[in-house]
């Protein structure tokens, strides 16, 4: 068999690969793309000093025990609310740690927050918005130790997803799954 690849071969080989690139992206989006089997995080809330690492996800399915182990961690750590997060927040963070390529834990510095503390919140004029995410459980303020925070919000807006603030003087991030902005 020769080695040389005949004008014929090439044309085909080239026709055949232009023809790949027509399909619809819905046709072979799954081979390019591995799926994720399980889906783990770890938190470390900066105000209750509690930490978990989990899996949230497993098998295709959200873990129900694990998603509420994280909603009581990211409760409103003045009144001790508790909110069901938004599993899609949840995700953003998994996305986040794989595009800023760490394990380290996510420091949590807010997650929600009930409608008493962000109205008191708001009242001390720290910038919160009078109909904040975080009521929602649909955001987290988050900051990783050993990377920049500035690294983070440029990650964060990479993912195209949410809400995105950078709080230089307080040194965190702000992530949620409202429409995409970035402050």
């Amino acid at each position: 068999m020769s080695k040389n690849i005949t004008r014929r071969s090439f044309l085909r080989g080239a026709m055949g690969a232009a023809a790949v690139g027509c399909l619809p992206k819905t046709i072979y989006a799954g081979v390019r793309r591995p799926v994720v089997s399980v889906k783990d995080l770890s938190l470390y809330h900066l105000h209750t000093d509690e930490k978990i690492a989990l899996s949230y996800f497993e098998n295709g399915e959200y873990v129900t025990e694990a998603l509420r182990d994280i909603s009581y961690l990211l409760r409103d750590f003045r009144t001790g609310d508790v909110i069901a997060m938004d599993p899609r927040l949840i995700d953003l963070l998994y996305d986040l740690k794989g595009a800023l390529g760490t394990e380290r834990p996510f420091q949590i510095i807010s997650g929600y927050r009930s409608p008493k503390t962000n109205a008191s919140l708001r009242k001390s004029g720290n910038g919160v918005a009078k109909k904040s995410f975080h009521m929602q459980g649909k955001a987290v303020d988050i900051r990783i130790e050993g990377i920049d925070s500035k690294v983070i919000q440029s990650a964060a807006m990479s993912l195209g997803r949410g809400g995105v603030g950078y709080y230089l003087s307080s040194n965190f991030v702000h992530i949620d799954t409202g429409s995409v902005r970035s402050w």
